[in-house]
C-alpha cells in the first residue's frame, strides 16, 4: 500500500519540532551545590573547570545508557581529538557485558569508574530520566574517588541525578529526543567555547 500524507504536512512537523527545541532551550535549568545558575553562567564554570582539570593532567570520564552512552562516546572523542584532552566514555561492548554478568548492571560504570578514575579527574553523567541506577551508582564511586561530576539529565526535575553534581543541568521535558539532543549540545557548546575562548 502507498503511504500517503498531506503535502506540506512533514513541513509543519519539522516547523513544530524546530520550535519546540527553540522553547526547551531557553527553559533548561542549571545548578551547583546549593543554588540555581543561569544556563550561560553554568557552561562557563564548567568550562572553568575542565581547564583547571586538565592543566593539573586529570581526564574526562563519559557514562550514558542507549542514546546518552552515543552522546558519551562521541564528546570523549572529541575532547580528546579537538581539545587535547585527555577523555575516555566507558561503552565498550565486552566491558559493559562483562561487568553485567560478573557483578550486575546497575555495577556497569561504577566498576570501571573505580579502576580508572582517579581523584581530580571529571566525570560527565548523563541520563535522560535522571533515575538511572548505573549511572547514579557511577556518579556515587566518582564521589568516593575524589572526582569532579557534571549532570546532565531531564523530565523530572526531582529526578536523583540532578542533584548529584558539582554542576547540573537539567532538560524539562518527558521527551527523550529534545533531552538527547540539547543534551549533546551543552556538551558541544562547553567543548567548542572552550576552544573559541583559547583561540581567540
Amino acid at each position: 500500500m502507498k503511504n500517503i500524507v498531506q503535502e506540506g504536512s512533514i513541513e509543519i512537523a519539522a516547523r513544530a519540532y524546530y520550535s519546540k527545541l527553540l522553547v526547551m532551550i531557553n527553559k533548561v535549568k542549571a545548578c551547583d551545590r546549593n543554588e540555581a545558575l543561569g544556563f550561560y553562567q553554568a557552561i562557563e564554570m564548567v568550562g572553568q573547570l575542565i581547564l583547571a582539570q586538565i592543566d593539573s593532567k586529570h581526564k574526562i570520564l563519559f557514562i550514558g545508557n542507549g542514546a546518552s552512552a552515543s552522546i558519551s562516546s562521541h564528546m570523549a572523542t572529541d575532547f580528546w581529538k579537538n581539545g587535547g584532552m585527555r577523555a575516555i566514555s566507558f561503552n565498550d561492548s565486552s566491558l559493559l557485558t562483562c561487568v553485567s554478568n560478573d557483578y550486575s548492571y546497575s555495577q556497569v560504570f561504577a566498576k570501571p569508574i573505580e579502576m580508572f578514575a582517579d581523584q581530580g579527574d571529571l566525570l560527565f553523567a548523563i541520563s535522560s530520566s535522571g533515575r538511572s541506577e548505573n549511572i547514579v551508582r557511577g556518579v556515587t564511586a566518582a564521589k568516593e574517588k575524589g572526582c569532579h561530576v557534571v549532570t546532565l539529565s531531564g523530565f523530572a526535575e526531582n529526578n536523583p541525578l540532578f542533584s548529584l553534581g558539582e554542576y547540573n543541568f537539567h532538560v524539562p521535558i518527558h521527551d527523550y529526543g529534545p533531552v538527547e539532543i540539547i543534551h549533546h549540545s551543552i556538551c558541544h557548546c562547553i567543548l567548542d567555547s572552550i576552544l573559541k575562548a583559547k583561540n581567540g
